[in-house]
């Protein structure tokens, strides 16, 4: 079932800290925008973006932006949290607990996508709190995770549901024939 043509805010939250493997953030996060620039109901779109997102960050941008969709573009630590930055750019964990507990203050969000590795445990956690959530299951590539959401928000600029911009993501990973199209994972609500 396709989406609804309201307007869809889109908060991107990427970090690279210093201390951690460099990631292609900007290229991910370009690759979105073309697409959503590109998408036939293009203005149906507000893209923002913030680069080496700090905790303090997450919140403020939650509050003041009102998104429907957010998307991080991170490392995870497994169990421990999500790989955010400090004020000096190093390392600082979001713990998966305290993560949840933001996204049911703001249980409105439609979708997240956690385009980090082995981001299960926050997936499951987060989920109970917003309709969707997309997550990477194992250890990807940057070339496959930017392959996906390139598929990803091909689908949604299109007006297709999440379920199907899932798929498609997928299958554009498929298609470059990168052998990681099964590390996106999606639970809904």
């Amino acid at each position: 079932m396709p989406q609804d043509f309201s307007t869809k805010k889109i908060l991107i939250l990427t970090a690279n800290p210093r201390n951690t493997p460099a990631l292609r953030l900007d290229e991910e996060v370009r690759e979105i925008s073309m697409v959503l620039a590109r998408a036939k109901n293009r203005e149906l779109f507000d893209l923002k973006a913030l680069w080496g997102v700090r905790i303090q960050d997450i919140y403020q941008a939650l509050l003041d932006y009102k998104p429907q969709i957010v998307h991080f573009s991170c490392h995870c630590e497994g169990e421990s949290g999500l790989a955010l930055e400090d004020e000096t750019g190093n390392l600082q964990l979001a713990k998966t607990e305290a993560l949840a507990k933001l996204f049911e203050l703001f249980s409105d969000i439609e979708c997240i996508v956690l385009n980090a590795c082995k981001s299960s445990v926050q997936a499951k956690a987060i989920v109970k709190h917003v309709q969707g959530v997309v997550w990477i299951n194992k250890e990807i590539g940057d070339e496959a995770a930017i392959k996906f959401v390139t598929g990803f928000y091909n689908a949604i600029g299109a007006g297709e549901s999440f379920e199907f911009a899932y798929k498609l993501g997928c299958n554009v990973i498929q298609l470059e024939g990168i052998p990681e199209h099964l590390a996106p994972v999606m639970l809904r609500k």
